[in-house]
C-alpha cells in the first residue's frame, strides 16, 4: 500500500530529481554548495511567494516571511561550521576565543529566536483563531 501511495502522489519523481542531483554533487565533490545553493533558492522562493500573495491579497502572511529568515539562518550555520572543520584547536580556550564559534552561538541563538517568532505567529494567525472558535462551536 505504501508503494501505491509512493506512486500515486509522484513521490518518484522527487526522488529521482533528488538522487540525481545527489550523486552530481557528489560526483564533483561540491555537495557542500549545492546544499548552500538550494537553501540560496528556497529563500528567493519565500520572498517572492510573499510579494506576490501581498500584491495579490494585501496581506503579508509573516510566517512565510520568517521561514525564509530560518532558511537563511541555517545556511549561515551550515557555512561557518564548514568553516570550523578547517580550524586546529589545541585547547579548549582556543575553542571559546575562536569568534567563529561566537557566531555559531549567536545564529543558534537566532535560530532559537525565529522559531519562537513563527510558533507565536502561527498561534496568533487569524486562520488558526477561526480554526479553533469553530471546533468550540462544533463541541457545544
Amino acid at each position: 500500500m505504501k508503494g501505491q501511495k509512493f506512486f500515486k502522489d509522484k513521490f518518484y519523481i522527487e526522488f529521482a530529481i533528488t538522487s540525481i542531483l545527489f550523486l552530481i554533487a557528489l560526483a564533483m565533490d561540491k555537495l557542500m554548495e549545492a546544499i548552500i545553493y538550494m537553501l540560496y533558492f528556497i529563500i528567493f522562493l519565500e520572498i517572492v511567494r510573499t510579494v506576490v500573495n501581498y500584491v495579490r491579497e494585501q496581506i503579508v502572511i509573516i510566517t512565510t516571511l520568517v521561514d525564509a529568515f530560518i532558511v537563511l539562518a541555517l545556511r549561515e550555520l551550515i557555512v561557518n561550521l564548514v568553516k570550523i572543520n578547517n580550524e586546529k584547536t589545541e585547547s579548549i580556550s582556543e575553542l571559546f576565543s575562536s569568534t567563529l564559534n561566537h557566531n555559531l552561538l549567536v545564529i543558534s541563538g537566532v535560530i532559537l529566536f525565529l522559531l519562537l517568532v513563527r510558533y507565536l505567529s502561527i498561534k496568533t494567525s487569524y486562520q488558526y483563531i477561526i480554526e479553533k472558535q469553530k471546533k468550540r462551536e462544533e463541541k457545544e
